[in-house]
């Protein structure tokens, strides 16, 4: 069975990763529309949640074709880049507050619970992702999601449920 895909993605998109080579049509009517099936759509799904988590192209590429890394290293190796943009991002705003000589610069712009839920939805995040999100940092780095969620400003109680799920 096939099926006519767009309602959720733009056609701009689907071109994007046809040029890139990361998804072709099965086939294509006489009109040039271009038809899914369900291998496709099943593997459009897993391009759009890699970059929904904001993995590279190329990074997807290799994923999707099983080349050299595994998919729980790409995805660490990502993790590990956004936490040095992180900690780069924390030592520049230290450097402008100490410039400033105005500490309370860096609680006002901590980024609380509230804001990361924000953020998150903003990235296309629904309620169950969010809770795969957590079981998934809590699997693979249970210590650093303890601080993370600690960083975030929310009570033990809190993040103890959270680690719980």
């Amino acid at each position: 069975m096939s099926v006519l895909v767009g309602a959720t993605t733009s056609r701009a998109t689907l071109l994007y990763y046809e040029r890139e080579g990361l998804l072709l049509p099965s086939c294509r009517s006489d009109n040039g529309y271009r038809w899914y099936g369900e291998k496709e759509i099943a593997r459009l799904t897993s391009i759009a949640a890699y970059r929904s988590y904001g993995l590279p192209i190329s990074a997807i590429r290799s994923l999707l074709e099983r080349k050299g890394q595994t998919q729980a290293q790409i995805l660490k190796d990502h993790f590990n880049e956004l936490e040095q943009e992180i900690q780069l991002l924390r030592a520049q705003q230290k450097a402008i507050v100490a410039l400033l000589q105005d500490p309370s610069l860096i609680e006002e712009n901590k980024v609380t619970k509230q804001r990361w839920v924000e953020i998150m939805i903003a990235a296309g995040f629904n309620e169950q992702d969010m809770v795969k999100w957590h079981q998934k940092f809590e699997e693979m780095e249970p210590q650093e999601h303890q601080k993370f969620l600690e960083s975030l400003g929310i009570e033990a109680s809190e993040i103890e449920q959270i680690r719980a799920l």
